[in-house]
């Protein structure tokens, strides 16, 4: 979902897209309809959940098998929509605050973690904001978000002030190449219709060293990269070596001194 964020230093620079904005208002309602105009995510989510899952508990040495491995811990997912990334993590015992720019997106949000028994602290607000007040958290999630950001330098920045030393930052998004033209935009808007047309920019799309780069310019230290393949005959996404259209990176804030 598009975020702002800011660069310090930059009081009036903001990377919200409003047209990126407007088209995921137009859909707000759709959230939690597995079968709907999220229907990708929803099927997605086992698998960036998986990757989120083992990282934090390797990282922060917490054992999966018990009922809430990451209690005691403190989490922002940015840009996190109806919260369909949001609650997994509430399930597994991490205070969790879901931040999005979206009033609409925040109100379905907050009405189903209510549906769904879950305490999560939803707020409509932005990265820079959450940054510039100081907050700070041991994980934050940007998970399908920074294709739709104006500025992903300022808004990776906001990022990684808002991790705490030793914190983990979570990233996925689609690589910019032909084959994933082919399948993710052409074939998942056009032809299958899985997402309304319009969904992504193709020109907005990073390849995994410009976005790794990018982190690693704000103080970040890339830890994993892991690629996303569906399976079309079982109808499932899964973790794979491929990159070439789904990919997912975790990194890692080593640096204690101020980022810039």
């Amino acid at each position: 979902m598009p975020i702002r964020a800011e660069a310090r230093g930059s009081s009036s620079r903001s990377t919200i897209d409003p047209a990126e904005l407007e088209k995921f208002e137009m859909m707000a309602a759709e959230w939690w309809n597995a079968d709907g105009k999220f229907k990708p995510l929803h099927k997605l989510n086992p698998v960036r959940l998986a990757f989120i899952r083992d990282h934090v508990a390797a990282h922060f040495d917490r054992d999966v098998r018990s009922g809430k491995p990451f209690a005691g811990l403190r989490m922002l997912d940015i840009g996190c929509g109806g919260g369909i990334l949001t609650e997994p993590m509430a399930r597994l015992g991490a205070e969790v605050i879901g931040a999005d720019p979206s009033e609409t997106h925040i109100e379905a949000a907050r009405v189903h973690a209510v549906q769904s028994g879950l305490t999560i602290d939803y707020r409509a607000t932005t990265a820079e904001a959450l940054a510039e007040a100081g907050d700070t958290f041991d994980v934050v999630l940007a998970m399908e978000v920074i294709e739709h950001v104006a500025d992903r330098d300022a808004f990776l920045t906001a990022c990684a002030r808002l991790l705490a030393p030793g914190g983990l930052f979570f990233a996925a998004t689609i690589n910019r190449t032909l084959k994933a033209y082919a399948l993710a935009i052409v074939g998942a808007e056009y032809v299958l219709r899985w997402l309304p047309r319009g969904t992504h920019d193709y020109s907005k799309l990073l390849r995994p060293v410009e976005l790794e780069a990018s982190m690693q310019a704000t103080g970040l230290t890339v830890l994993d990269r892991a690629g996303v393949s569906y399976n079309p005959l079982r109808d499932i996404w899964a973790r794979s070596a491929d990159t070439d259209v789904n990919y997912m990176i975790a990194a890692e804030r080593r640096k204690a001194e101020p980022l810039i």
